[in-house]
C-alpha cells in the first residue's frame, strides 16, 4: 500500500511537471519569437541596403557603337555603366537560381535600359565560351552573326557576365 502510494504520488508529480512544462515552454518560445520578430523589424533597414548595394555591384563600362534593343526597348549609342539590378529572376526548370541576372545600362546616373544576362561561373565559362573571356575586371564588345546581334561580355571576379543585344533597325 506504500508503495502504491508512492507509485501515485510520482505519477501526480510527473502529471503536475509536465502539464507545466510545455506551458513554459510554449511562453518561452513565444517570447523568443516576439523578441526575434523586434530584431528582425529593427534590422531590415539595414540588411536591405547592404542587400541593395551588393545587388547594385557596378559590373563595368562598355561602349555600344550602334543602336541596340535592351529587353526590348531601344537603347542608343554611347557609354553605358553596367551593374546589377535587384530585380528577382525566375530560374527555369533544371538551372541554378544564379545563372541569370538583371543588368542595367546607366549613362548620366540615370537607367537607360535593362537585360537579361547569362551568368557563368569559374570554369563553367572555359565549357561554355569558344574564345578568351576578357580579362578580369573588364568588358568586350563584340558584333556577332552579320552585325544582326551584340555581345556584351563582362568579367568580373569570378563570374562572366552575357548580355546579347539584337541591334535597333534605324
Amino acid at each position: 500500500m506504500a508503495r502504491t502510494r508512492l507509485h501515485v504520488l510520482a505519477t501526480l508529480a510527473a502529471v503536475a511537471v509536465l502539464g507545466l512544462l510545455p506551458a513554459r515552454l510554449h511562453a518561452q518560445a513565444a517570447k523568443d519569437q516576439t523578441a526575434k520578430a523586434q530584431t528582425t523589424k529593427a534590422q531590415p533597414a539595414k540588411d536591405q541596403a547592404k542587400d541593395q548595394a551588393k545587388d547594385q555591384t557596378t559590373l563595368g563600362s562598355v561602349t555600344l557603337s550602334k543602336k541596340v534593343m535592351a529587353n526590348g526597348q531601344p537603347l542608343a549609342a554611347g557609354t553605358y555603366t553596367v551593374r546589377l539590378s535587384s530585380d528577382p529572376v525566375t530560374p527555369v526548370v533544371g538551372q541554378s537560381p544564379d545563372a541569370a541576372r538583371w543588368v542595367e545600362f546607366v549613362q548620366g546616373g540615370q537607367v537607360k535600359g535593362k537585360e537579361l544576362a547569362t551568368v557563368l561561373v569559374g570554369p563553367e565559362a572555359k565549357t561554355v565560351l569558344k574564345t578568351k573571356p576578357p580579362a578580369v575586371g573588364t568588358a568586350r564588345v563584340e558584333m556577332l552573326r552579320n552585325s544582326e546581334f551584340v555581345r556584351v561580355w563582362i568579367n568580373k571576379g569570378t563570374s562572366t557576365y552575357l548580355n546579347h543585344l539584337m541591334q535597333a533597325t534605324s
